[in-house]
């Protein structure tokens, strides 16, 4: 049974749908991942689950009990700001015990500074106690927030994309630590990010939110590699998925495929209809070669750039329609700008999309 679930949840401002009907089911102990663009809704979304903000419609339920007329205090659940939110009077130490003196008149200050002083090594902030907010790094500022949230060891701690404003390699940092400082302390985590590698490294599940609403809740690898539309499958992946517009008929063990006056085939199988549809291929899964294959295409070189430590090569066919394409440093140096070249597709990891809705046809 879910430990935490949100049942047709719905939040308006004025004509204004943030969020619409949108439904979850969360794992006790799970890291919960809602990733989606800026202004997608996913703040508010958090600031209805903590209290801050009042549902229009729906229920929040955990562990069987509806919480929606809860006051915040009263949720069991802490939250971590992107703006890190810290008292600019008070002191590190002072900012982390804060919760466990507002709520907690009988704490002494023996335990408060026992668990202050445990949640601080954690995090790796000891050294940092005694100074304000204003002397501390964005990553020691990152640190003390979250070390608040947690000191009281709620049942749901809320993270709004924490590690937006810290540098990139206290941020790779913290991808690798989090997950093991949050299991610490056996708390159900959902986590917000618009950082896809982010979600991906992170995230038990990840749910996609978007127009309002959760439109897939997968595993990483599932998001990835099977989206359920085409606005997923754009959301995920540097450089972006390519897509195209095309005309798919099947013949026996293979599909064959138009794009305007471009033919080529497909060995693959499958149950989607023959007609007009949108074809979406990743970068990386398009085979680029000086020599011609069995249903390869000629392109022409147009320019490459490198990205992280593969190399991406921008072609374009016979037709005008332009194609990213993505290799290894060692497959790239064994192709020859200068001579023809060519490219075929990994058949199984294409993706066929329905050219109204944009849902994945398979």
């Amino acid at each position: 049974m879910s430990y935490l679930n949100l049942e047709n949840l719905s939040k308006n401002f004025k004509d204004d749908k943030v969020i619409s009907n949108l439904n979850a089911k969360i794992d006790k102990g799970e890291f919960f991942v809602i990733f989606g663009p800026s202004g997608s809704g996913k703040t508010v979304l958090l600031r209805l689950l903590s209290g801050i903000m009042l549902l229009d419609d729906g229920e929040i339920k955990m562990d069987g009990q509806v919480i929606n007329e809860l006051q915040p205090e009263e949720r069991d659940i802490s939250m971590a700001f992107q703006n890190f939110a810290l008292y600019p009077h008070m002191k590190a130490y002072d900012n982390i015990a804060s919760p466990l003196r507002a709520n907690n008149k009988n704490i002494s200050d023996k335990e408060i500074d026992q668990k202050v002083k445990e949640v601080a090594s954690l995090l790796k902030i000891e050294h940092v106690l005694n100074q304000f907010p204003k002397e501390l790094s964005n990553g020691q500022k990152q640190r003390t927030s979250l070390a608040r949230s947690l000191i009281s060891k709620p049942s749901v701690v809320l993270l709004d994309d924490p590690l937006r404003n810290v540098d990139a390699k206290i941020r790779f940092e913290m991808r690798l630590e989090l997950p093991k400082v949050l299991k610490e302390f056996n708390t159900t985590v959902i986590y917000v990010t618009q950082d896809f590698r982010e979600a991906m490294a992170l995230g038990d599940r990840i749910a996609v939110l978007y127009d309002g609403r959760f439109n897939d809740i997968d595993f990483p690898k599932n998001i990835y590699q099977n989206p359920s539309s085409l606005t997923t499958a754009k959301l995920f992946g540097d450089p972006t998925i390519n897509n195209f517009d095309a005309n798919i008929k099947k013949q026996n063990d293979f599909i064959e495929v138009n794009v305007q006056g471009e033919q080529f085939k497909l060995k693959r199988k499958t149950d989607i209809q023959d007609g007009d549809c949108i074809i979406g291929i990743r970068p990386e899964d398009i085979i680029l070669s000086n020599k011609p294959s069995e249903n390869s295409i000629e392109v022409e070189f147009r320019t490459k750039t490198p990205l992280n430590l593969r190399i991406v090569f921008l072609v374009r066919l016979k037709n005008g329609l332009e194609l990213l394409c993505s290799t290894t440093e060692e497959e790239s140096q064994l192709i020859d700008e200068n001579k023809k070249m060519y490219i075929s597709f990994l058949e199984e990891k294409s993706h066929f999309f329905d050219k109204e809705t944009k849902r994945n046809l398979e």
